[in-house]
């Protein structure tokens, strides 16, 4: 009954820990009754039940996202709760992305954390500079350095992405002129020269160092999983983000998967909410079994069902509806929800078995018996 693969673990568990024979026996038996209680019947909607099990805990959230930023462990905005489930089931793009980066041991110290999280914090045009301006007389922007690093840094980067403009520096300031040079063009230019990336890793935006047991560890506000990995002070085995998309472009869709276990699995724990793993194990292995994350919504896994009924069931009923009869799709009314839409009998349970009775046969063996009974 036990699996071959959980069998040799067990045995592995039991010479570790020098545990009898005796002792294996009753331990064995315990495995096996727990694997009874958690096996699930033939026809059984565990579809229907995971979706009963997540979604009424769920709804006893708190629908609010906390910030705790006055908390010395936390670094920025963090979303809890309803949003947050939200966000992972819904496998959204853009959220507040975070990482949390373990340093191998020769790096664990206080010190060269420090000096690691700035190298890797990623700094701007507007951060390194101290005024920008715009000259009316000339018609070109001025920006103004602290250091001379600083400005041979700034001069390096704007002449790698501003085509098409003189740049030129006396001092410790750096003047760029456009070839059209109009007061509004000029603005323009400005607000994106800003935001151009001067040094650190791209996507890390915030860092903050802070002790965790024995470990000191680097939490970043933004994510970079691809660059942090190629770095030799990261212990790349315990690097955490809640980016699953990242992941998933970097380490594959399993890597993905686990993400969004995880993170829903710590979702709920945080509330309070105690959901079977399963569940949710169900959940994201539905978001992932193609290859590609995909939400649980109107344009991930409900919007792409195969039946028509099932898909106009859920939203859009109107279009869904329409596309199929222009398509001129067919349903083969194969699943649960469709069936039920119709009023017939759902393909779960009970209702899985079809049965043929024959009438003669059951006269004929019914006379037999009161025949023998007679006798």
């Amino acid at each position: 009954m036990i699996p071959g693969k959980l069998l040799e673990k067990f045995d592995v568990y039991c010479k570790d820990n020098n545990i009898s024979e005796a002792e294996k026996k009753n331990l064995r038996k315990t495995v096996e009754e727990l694997m009874k209680k958690y096996m699930y019947e033939p026809g059984e909607a565990i579809g229907i039940i995971a979706a009963q099990s997540i979604s009424e805990p769920a709804t006893q959230m708190t629908m609010r996202s906390y910030t705790l930023a006055s908390q010395s462990d936390r670094l920025s905005k963090v979303t809890q709760g309803l949003p947050r489930l939200i966000e992972i089931f819904d496998a959204r793009k853009t959220f507040e992305k975070n990482m949390i980066i373990y340093l191998n041991p020769e790096f664990n110290s206080k010190e060269k954390a420090k000096d690691i999280a700035n190298r890797i914090r990623a700094y701007k045009v507007g951060d390194i500079i101290i005024s920008d301006s715009i000259d009316l007389v000339n018609l070109r922007i001025e920006l103004e350095a602290e250091n001379e690093g600083d400005v041979k840094e700034l001069e390096r980067v704007l002449k790698k992405y501003v085509k098409g403009a003189d740049i030129s520096s006396r001092g410790m300031k750096i003047f760029i002129k456009p070839k059209k040079d109009d007061v509004k063009n000029l603005r323009k230019i400005k607000n994106k020269l800003m935001k151009l990336h001067v040094t650190g890793v791209n996507g890390i935006e915030n860092v903050v160092v802070i002790k965790d047991g024995d470990d000191w560890i680097i939490q970043t506000s933004g994510t970079n999983v691809k660059k942090i990995l190629k770095m030799d002070q990261v212990d790349v085995e315990r690097l955490r983000t809640n980016d699953a998309h990242q992941v998933y472009e970097v380490m594959g869709i399993e890597a993905a998967r686990n993400v969004i276990l995880q993170e829903s699995k710590e979702t709920l724990d945080e509330q309070g909410l105690d959901v079977d793993i399963r569940h949710l194990i169900l959940l994201a292995d539905m978001m992932t079994f193609d290859g590609g994350v995909r939400a649980i919504g109107r344009y991930g896994i409900s919007g792409k069902k195969a039946s028509v009924l099932a898909r106009a069931n859920f939203e859009e009923t109107k279009k869904h509806l329409v596309n199929a009869a222009f398509y001129g799709e067919t349903d083969n009314l194969s699943g649960i929800i469709e069936n039920i839409m119709l009023g017939q009998v759902a393909p779960i349970g009970t209702g899985m078995v079809e049965l043929t009775f024959d009438f003669e046969k059951m006269r004929t063996a019914l006379k037999k018996g009161k025949k023998v009974d007679e006798e």
